[in-house]
């Protein structure tokens, strides 16, 4: 039985986690910090430890695996505590015992059990899918410096503003057609009164005169231009418009170790590729990228289980 996983599976729910006969798992929570050396900030957490003296029972991890196997509580509780049993003998015999996300457990020459947690699992439930990044520290001082230099060496160049005059072109043109008007009209009187010529021949007169003027006041030609045609030739191509699911094998502040990591996962088999800086201006590089978010989950479990817990996927839009 491997009494670990569900161990395991306990440690996101419950501090405490009693394994009868051998000892209990704790869970402390501890508070986002960050490394100074590095630069690296890592996420609120739970520290695990091991305590030898809490040995008895208090029903919580047979309980579990009574219902996650619908057995028996009484035939659990004996396996849990034949287990504890061998674990205990292996230690007395110098061998180490690996627990797969929890840590590992050995016996020093004083004969207490020392335990080593395991740092890649975050047992933390508000803390999922956050997970520990490097930030490059920001030289504003040097900024500053800097921006002075450019004020100083580059001159400024103020562009006096445009009027805009779309507006006045239309209302000089209907100016100029009124004023042909206005002369036309003051001209025909005068032709009338001294030539004496009947008032019809003098409206038809006019009318011409009006439109031979009103024809010379536009602004453009009335005959189209006549373009060559051209021939264009439309290439539909079919895009993917959904988004890419990226298993991320981690992110690198220089491009070339980003680089470096796209080369040796190539070499292991992987359709890795580098999938670009995030807004931290880290390189993220990704084992393989799917439009299918069944492919890039079946990929996932298998790489968080043989390979790495850090796995994680990036979808993007």
């Amino acid at each position: 039985m491997r009494v670990e996983h569900y161990i395991e599976e306990l440690l996101y729910r419950y501090n405490c986690v009693v394994m009868p006969g051998f000892g209990a798992f704790l869970a402390h929570t501890a508070s986002a910090r960050i490394d100074d050396a590095s630069n690296t900030l890592y996420p609120p957490t739970k520290i695990i430890s091991f305590n030898q003296q809490l040995s008895k029972n208090d029903g919580l991890l047979v309980s579990h695996i009574s219902k996650s196997k619908n057995l028996a509580y009484e035939q659990l509780l004996d396996e849990v505590q034949n287990e504890a049993k061998v674990w205990n003998e292996r230690l007395n015999q110098g061998e180490s015992i690996e627990l797969p996300g929890i840590g590992k457990l050995l016996m020093n020459h004083e004969g207490s059990i020392q335990f080593k947690p395991e740092e890649k699992v975050n047992y933390l439930a508000s803390s999922f899918g956050l997970s520990s990044f490097a930030a490059s520290p920001i030289l504003r001082e040097e900024l500053k410096e800097e921006v002075e230099v450019l004020e100083d060496e580059i001159p400024f160049i103020f562009t006096p503003e445009k009027r805009k005059t779309s507006g006045i072109r239309p209302l000089l043109k209907y100016a100029a057609i009124g004023l042909v008007l206005v002369s036309l009209g003051v001209s025909g009187y005068q032709f009338y009164r001294q030539q004496g010529v009947n008032e019809q021949f003098v409206q038809a007169e006019s009318k011409a005169e009006v439109a031979r003027h009103i024809q010379e006041a536009t602004f453009f030609e009335t005959t189209p231009l006549e373009l060559p045609s051209l021939p264009i030739t439309l290439i539909k191509k079919k895009a993917y418009k959904g988004p890419m699911h990226h298993i991320i094998a981690g992110a690198f502040r220089i491009r070339e170790n980003a680089d470096k990591k796209v080369a040796q996962l190539k070499e292991k088999g992987y359709d890795a590729q580098y999938i670009g800086a995030n807004a931290f201006g880290l390189h993220q590089v990704a084992y393989a990228s799917f439009q299918d978010n069944e492919d890039a989950l079946s990929l996932y479990r298998k790489l968080k289980k043989e390979v790495s817990p850090d796995v994680w996927i990036l979808s993007d839009k």
